[in-house]
């Protein structure tokens, strides 16, 4: 099982740990009683990090089980999204590029 994180490619290099870190821990407090989220926080409570765009982080929120991220320092704007852990994520996942820096 994995969380992943996705996070806007326009997103500041430097905003992108800190937005990670509260997505993760959003997504817990929202699901925490959520059977998926249960079995990953006794498990292996495995992450994936992904940069997005637009259309990719659109056709994502498809998937269900979410919790969006805004960011008040860039005009309270969508930056993030982090999905309940599951063992299969849709196909579009795999194609996701993962995060690193600049």
């Amino acid at each position: 099982m994995k969380m992943y994180i996705l996070i806007k490619d326009d997103v500041p290099t430097k905003m992108a740990p800190v937005i990670a870190a509260h997505a993760s821990l959003a997504c817990y407090k929202k699901y925490k009683d959520d059977p998926d989220m249960i079995e990953w926080v006794n498990s292996i409570f495995k992450k994936v990090v992904c940069k997005v765009d637009e259309k990719e982080f659109q056709n994502s929120l498809k998937d269900g089980k979410y919790v969006l991220l805004t960011e008040s320092s860039l005009d309270n704007r969508e930056v993030a999204v982090a999905f309940v852990p599951r063992v299969e994520f849709t196909k579009q996942f795999r194609f996701f590029k993962m995060w690193a820096p600049d």
